[in-house]
């Protein structure tokens, strides 16, 4: 009988994240409910202040006292029912891996497939699970039939693994890869579009744009470099790795035609968690990565072929889209850009402190970075936590020198004041 009951207890487990007996509704479903009762009829815009609603959400986490992470742009730490979730699938995993993984948690991935369409506004058999951005876009840049001298445009902005994975291409096949560049903080999306639009030639066939920019958090104009792209016949690939969990889009709505992110940053999944989007009507002709019986087939199931794969971890996703689903997108993308737009306005004009961002909301959100005249980034990254356990990083980058700043929903204001105090008095002493 004792045995039997673990049997059962073990199935439980696998109900899964969907479920009524999901960890997020075990743990957090009454306290949620109860926040959201209290602002409901609220704009998004509105609660984004709402102290007393956030407390709940801060509350979720698990995050360490003793530092103030303002670097969640790199990897967003996962609330605690995520955390449970992965570990409970991994216990599990542990007690019979053949069995548990192959049979039981295998036949989790179609369910989460279809809740992570549904939060990204697509069709399910457009989306590839995998484990992060570099993965999913270099699987598209790897697998698209490019011959020598096609082009593909991209800027030099865009993330390293995704410039060294196209320039790995120019070597191999003989493509032609160029790079424009741009002086941000900008607020005008024509001349953006414009300046891939000069940079096209005859033999253009890929444009690779970043939907935020990782160094400094320039939103990019997605869906009107697409259309100016495919009016031209030109395809484009966008890399939504700081975007997807943080900004309210559907992928559709970007009109681009591949995708790629990493749901371990903003989305707070397990680390090592990705997904990769492709229209319905480009799956066929790409490559996959890792080898299949099909590698021409349409299912998007051929980019999945990894072999033994981390099941807790990929389980673990469910819950992370439950917690997403409790806040929702627009509340989400209003509060951090709130937390954003706090500290920033109050270093704006200290004397010696620059900032590299937008602070408008279409073109910013979480990532803003800050530099103060006189001060390496490194070094004022390192005296924010050498003084102040404020942990950041340091960019310098092409033409970006400054120190990245990202805050996420478990943010305190508290937090912010802390760095506010810092960079103030930090600044002072360039006097």
């Amino acid at each position: 009988m004792n045995n039997r009951r673990k049997f059962l207890q073990q199935l439980a487990l696998t109900a899964g994240a969907f479920s009524a007996s999901s960890l997020f509704n075990q743990l957090h479903a009454e306290s949620f409910d109860e926040a959201n009762s209290k602002i409901a009829g609220f704009s998004a815009d509105a609660v984004a202040g709402d102290e007393d609603y956030w407390s709940v959400i801060q509350q979720a986490f698990t995050v360490s006292p003793n530092i103030i992470n303002l670097n969640n742009g790199g990897v967003s730490p996962s609330p605690r029912v995520v955390q449970e979730a992965v570990e409970r699938y991994n216990k599990l995993s542990n007690e019979g891996p053949s069995y548990f993984m192959w049979r039981i948690l295998d036949m989790g991935r179609e369910p989460l497939r279809q809740k992570l369409a549904l939060l990204a506004g697509c069709d399910a058999e457009e989306i590839a699970i995998n484990r992060n951005a570099t993965e999913s876009l270099n699987t598209v840049i790897f697998g698209l039939d490019l011959k020598p001298g096609d082009e593909v445009i991209g800027t030099k902005l865009d993330y390293p693994n995704m410039i060294n994975a196209w320039k790995q291409r120019a070597m191999r096949d003989g493509i032609q890869y160029t790079q424009i560049s741009f002086n941000f903080p900008g607020e005008n999306d024509d001349e953006i579009v414009e300046a891939y639009a000069k940079a096209i030639t005859p033999k253009t066939k890929i444009i690779h744009v970043t939907h935020v920019i990782n160094w400094v958090g320039q939103i990019m104009p997605v869906q009107k470099i697409a259309r100016m792209a495919h009016a031209k016949g030109i395809e484009v690939i966008c890399d939504s790795a700081h975007a997807f969990g943080l900004i309210d889009f559907k992928i559709p709505d970007l009109e681009c035609d591949y995708w790629g992110t990493s749901l371990h940053k903003f989305l707070s999944a397990p680390i090592g968690s990705g997904m990769m989007w492709i229209k319905k009507d480009k799956i066929e002709k790409i490559w996959p990565l890792v080898c299949n019986d099909k590698p021409h087939g349409t299912d998007i199931r051929k980019f999945e072929t990894l072999g033994t794969r981390s099941f807790p971890i990929e389980q673990g996703i469910g819950e992370a889209v439950n917690f997403q689903n409790a806040i929702g997108n627009k509340r989400k993308q209003e509060r951090i850009h709130y937390l954003k737009k706090y500290w920033a306005e109050k270093v704006k004009d200290v004397p010696g402190v620059k900032l590299s961002t937008s602070l408008n909301p279409k073109y910013s959100c979480a990532i803003c970075g800050v530099s103060i005249d006189g001060v390496a980034p490194v070094d004022l990254s390192n005296q924010l936590f050498d003084k102040y356990k404020i942990h950041t990083v340091g960019i310098v980058w092409e033409n970006v020198s400054c120190v990245r700043v990202t805050p996420h929903v478990y943010t305190t204001l508290p937090d912010l004041d802390m760095l506010v105090k810092a960079i103030t008095e930090i600044a002072g002493q360039k006097k």
